[in-house]
């Protein structure tokens, strides 16, 4: 098992029992007190704990060595997964909605929630800061969508407990009830919100693109820095998972043989393994200096680096 597949799954444990703690409390106490908006807030935390349970067997997945069918490994499971708690954010998000709209148009005479809903939301405040503090910090140090992803929405559930705790101070405060309901409507439409740009954010990997495009100015750059080596042009970079999948065409002294040519061009591969992180691989096609070839439909290079991107 890989040092990064360790820290996936140690960090998905936490998160699943972190997350199945706050879970039970806020919906006990919501029934017990009354409270919507803390018994949604209690849903919108299991729906966490789904979302963990995703990534402990995705961490498990890509670390598969690759084979005759997934040649380049399994690493893009890391970006399926976090398309897929996508999904599972949308649809508890579009269930809260359907359920606190119609609680507001068909109301009820309600009592006040009991003030323990305030005390069991101020712990799921501190509880869900430490959890998404730790998921970020171990999304960044191992490269991982799933986990940053993981603890973007978390830093939502913050908000929306923030939310929550507003809600029922103004419920107090004005000796309205119906206000915890609104409070509960308002959070379901920003869970669905996160949801939808956790779901765009995906959508470039799938769509084998870069987030970041500086990444084309520093792959020209890593070639320029070595001796022989001219005009990169037609290059190409993709994600797989945390990594860059990079293929470009360099142009060489057509008079040197094959074995110096060769050498030039391990050179350039070696170049960008040493300026740009997580390269997965590097293909690279030789060309002459100065040859003729068409208008190339795919890639970049220096003349249209800044309109590609």
């Amino acid at each position: 098992m890989s040092s990064r597949e360790k820290v996936l799954i140690h960090t998905s444990w936490i998160s699943i029992i972190g997350n199945a703690v706050l879970s039970l409390s806020k919906i006990i106490i919501g029934i017990l007190s009354g409270s919507l908006s803390v018994v949604g807030d209690g849903i919108d935390s299991a729906t966490d704990v789904i979302t963990s349970i995703v990534i402990l067997y995705t961490s498990r997945v890509i670390n598969r060595p690759p084979n005759t069918k997934y040649a380049f490994g399994y690493e893009k499971a890391d970006t399926v997964a976090t398309k897929i708690l996508s999904f599972v954010i949308f649809f508890a998000g579009i269930e809260m909605f359907i359920s606190t709209l119609k609680n507001l148009i068909y109301a009820e005479e309600r009592a006040l929630p009991a003030v323990m809903a305030i005390y069991v939301t101020l712990f799921s405040i501190i509880g869900k800061l430490l959890l998404a503090a730790y998921q970020n910090y171990q999304g960044r140090k191992t490269g991982s969508a799933m986990l940053i992803a993981n603890a973007k929405n978390m830093k939502m559930d913050v908000f929306i407990s923030l939310g929550v705790l507003l809600g029922l101070f103004f419920t107090f405060i004005l000796n309205a009830p119906w206000l915890d309901s609104l409070t509960g409507l308002l959070i379901s439409l920003y869970i669905i919100k996160t949801s939808i740009e956790i779901f765009m954010d995906t959508n470039v990997a799938l769509m084998d693109g870069v987030k970041d495009t500086s990444i084309y100015q520093q792959i020209i750059h890593a070639v320029e820095l070595v001796p022989g080596a001219t005009n990169p042009h037609r290059i190409r970079s993709r994600q797989l998972g945390n990594l860059y999948i990079v293929g470009l065409d360099i142009e060489v002294d057509g008079n040197l043989s094959l074995h110096e040519a060769h050498q030039i061009a391990q050179l350039v591969e070696d170049s960008i393994k040493e300026n740009i992180d997580n390269i997965y691989d590097i293909m690279i096609h030789i060309e002459p200096a100065g040859v003729m070839h068409p208008k190339e439909k795919f890639g970049v290079d220096k003349n249209n680096l800044s309109t590609s991107i």
